[in-house]
C-alpha cells in the first residue's frame, strides 16, 4: 500500500460494508494523506466519524450523490485516488425501481469519470460484480454499462492520464445485504431457512479478502482492464447446514431476477482473458490511445484461458461444510 504514500482517496459509498472496512484499513497505515468519505446518509457518516475518532485529521466526511455531478466534482478535487464503491446492489428492488438503479449505477459512474477528468484525478477503480457478466436483471445490466463506461474513459483522459480499471467479484460473506447475518438470526430464532432452489451455489469471498484484492489491483492496474480474484464457491445448501446440521429447509423458488449459477467470466470473454496466479484479467475490446500490456503484471507473465473457458459458480472449487463453519464461528456469525 505504499503506493499511496501522501494520497488523497476518495471512496464512493464509504459507510457501506465494504468503504467502511476499506477505510479502516487505510486508516491502519501512517503514511495516508487524507480519506474524504462520500455517501447519501448522515447518520452512519456520524457512527463513522465517531468510530475514527482518533483519525479526525486525517478523514473527510461528504454528504451527496454521485447522481449529482456538481457534488461529485467538488468531492473529488485534490484527490489522487478514486475507489467507487456507491452503487444501488439489491436484485429485486432494482427491478422494481428501474431508473433508480439507472441513476445511481450508470449515470453516477458518468459523474465520476467527467468529475475525475476534470479534476485530474490519477486513477479511478471501480467495484463490479458477477451479475454484469451475462447479466439476466437489471442491476446486472447497470453494471455492465457502467463497466464499460469505467473502461471507454481511457480514451477520455487524454493527456491529463487519469485511468480507470474494474474489479468484477460476487457476493461478499457477511457483508451488510448477504444471507449469512439472515441466516445467523433464523438459527438464533430457531426458525425454517428459506432456499430458492436446491442446486443453488455461490463464489465465496470475504470482506477482508475483498479489500485486499483491490488494494493490489489498485498498485497494479494500467487501465481499462477489469480485475477477477481466483475464489471458491459454496452450495447454499451446505450454507445452511453449516449453521445447523438438523436445519429445516424450505423451498420458495428464486426470486426475480435472481441467478442459480455465478458466473464471473463468460465464455464470450474467454478470447480477452488472461490467467494469473490469483487472478484473472479481461483486457478490454477496444483500443486506447496509448499501448498498454496486459500480459503482465509486476514480474509475473500471464497466460491465455482456453477459448471456451468459464468461470462460474457450479464449475469451480468448493468449500466443505467443515470450512464454512469454522468460518462462520470464527466471525461469530453461529456461536
Amino acid at each position: 500500500m505504499k503506493n499511496l504514500k501522501n494520497k488523497t482517496i476518495l471512496v464512493t459509498g464509504g459507510t457501506g460494508s465494504f468503504g467502511s472496512l476499506f477505510v479502516e484499513k487505510l486508516l491502519s497505515e501512517n503514511y495516508i494523506k487524507k480519506i474524504i468519505i462520500f455517501s447519501r446518509d448522515e447518520v452512519k457518516q456520524f457512527h463513522l466519524s465517531e468510530k475514527f475518532k482518533k483519525n479526525e485529521k486525517k478523514i473527510r466526511f461528504f454528504i451527496g450523490d454521485v447522481r449529482d455531478y456538481e457534488r461529485v466534482l467538488t468531492a473529488t478535487r485534490g484527490v489522487d485516488v478514486v475507489v467507487h464503491a456507491a452503487a444501488l446492489k439489491q436484485v429485486p428492488a432494482s427491478e422494481y425501481n428501474p431508473t433508480e438503479a439507472i441513476k445511481t449505477n450508470i449515470k453516477g459512474a458518468e459523474n465520476l469519470i467527467n468529475a475525475c477528468i476534470e479534476n485530474k484525478v490519477d486513477k479511478l477503480i471501480a467495484l463490479s460484480t458477477d451479475k454484469a457478466a451475462n447479466p439476466i436483471n437489471l442491476y446486472g445490466a447497470t453494471k455492465l454499462v457502467s463497466d464499460k463506461l469505467f473502461v471507454a474513459a481511457n480514451n477520455l483522459s487524454g493527456k491529463q492520464n487519469t485511468i480507470f480499471s474494474v474489479v468484477r467479484y460476487g457476493n461478499v460473506s457477511g457483508s451488510r445485504g448477504s444471507v449469512i447475518p439472515f441466516f445467523s438470526k433464523l438459527k438464533k430464532n430457531k426458525q425454517i431457512y428459506p432456499l430458492t432452489h436446491q442446486n443453488m451455489t455461490r463464489f465465496w469471498i470475504t470482506l477482508e479478502e475483498g479489500i485486499n484484492f483491490v488494494l493490489n489491483s489498485m498498485k497494479i492496474m494500467k487501465g481499462g482492464e477489469i480485475f477477477v480474484p481466483k475464489i471458491p464457491s459454496i452450495k447454499i445448501v451446505d450454507l445452511i447446514k453449516a449453521f445447523d446440521s438438523t436445519a429445516k429447509i424450505k423451498i420458495v423458488g428464486i426470486r426475480p431476477g435472481e441467478k442459480l449459477h455465478e458466473v464471473m467470466i463468460p465464455e464470450d470473454e474467454a478470447v480477452l482473458t488472461v490467467e494469473f496466479k490469483k487472478f484473472f484479467v479481461i483486457k478490454p475490446t477496444i483500443k486506447f490511445s496509448r499501448k498498454i500490456n496486459y500480459s503482465k503484471y509486476n514480474s509475473e507473465i500471464g497466460k491465455k484461458v482456453l477459448h471456451n473457458f468459464v468461470f462460474k459458480s457450479d464449475q469451480n472449487n468448493f468449500l466443505s461444510t467443515k470450512q464454512i463453519n469454522s468460518f462462520l464461528k470464527n466471525n461469530n456469525f453461529i456461536l
